[in-house]
């Protein structure tokens, strides 16, 4: 199984900010949150990292090697990135939404996400057919994991919504990868 998990909290998000590749640490909270997260989950086989600080920190608290891969970094948000998402303006958001190939001012495409999130489902999928792999990640390499495994546009991302310390499931079968569970979390939505 694949065990896709959203590392815990940290300001920017509790302030609703864009975060990106900004490194801020976790919370009081956010330690926690990656405490009850290695707790309630099965004992991982192997544990996979973005190379971020909030990743990390999460991830190391499964309590084994933590191995990092650049592909699970979160989305590039350019000039966006630390900035309120209301302050983004109305003709990003709708060009952005309407075109997974368009980037926010200096970041990536969701396209170019999905390229090379596919890529790592692709090879774990070896592994998690037949042992408990956990990803620590962030909301979009979260979202085009699932994309992945429902063999849907990355534009469907648009219409997901990932909470802090959550944990999203991929089965990987015989007929292809299922999606088991979607953004269960240790902490009460927002």
């Amino acid at each position: 199984m694949l065990l896709l998990v959203r590392h815990g909290e940290t300001l920017p998000n509790r302030h609703g900010l864009v975060l990106g590749r900004a490194d801020p640490p976790l919370t009081e909270a956010g330690e926690q949150h990656a405490g009850q997260l290695a707790a309630l989950l099965p004992t991982p086989d192997l544990v996979i990292s973005s190379p971020l600080r909030r990743a990390r920190d999460t991830a190391a608290a499964f309590g084994i090697a933590v191995e990092v891969d650049e592909r699970w970094i979160e989305l590039d948000y350019g000039e966006l990135d630390g900035r309120p998402a209301t302050s983004v303006s109305e003709e990003v958001w709708t060009r952005w939404r309407s075109d997974s190939a368009s980037a926010p001012p200096g970041g990536e495409s969701l396209s170019a996400l999905a390229g090379r999130v596919t890529a790592a489902c692709s090879e774990l999928s070896q592994i998690a057919g037949s042992s408990v792999v956990v990803v620590v990640t962030h909301v979009s390499p979260i979202k085009a994991a699932l994309a992945w495994a429902l063999d849907a546009p990355i534009a469907i991302s648009w219409r997901m919504y990932v909470e802090d310390a959550s944990v999203s499931r991929i089965d990987v079968e015989a007929d292809g990868p299922v999606v088991r569970w979607f953004n269960r979390g240790i902490v009460p939505a927002g």
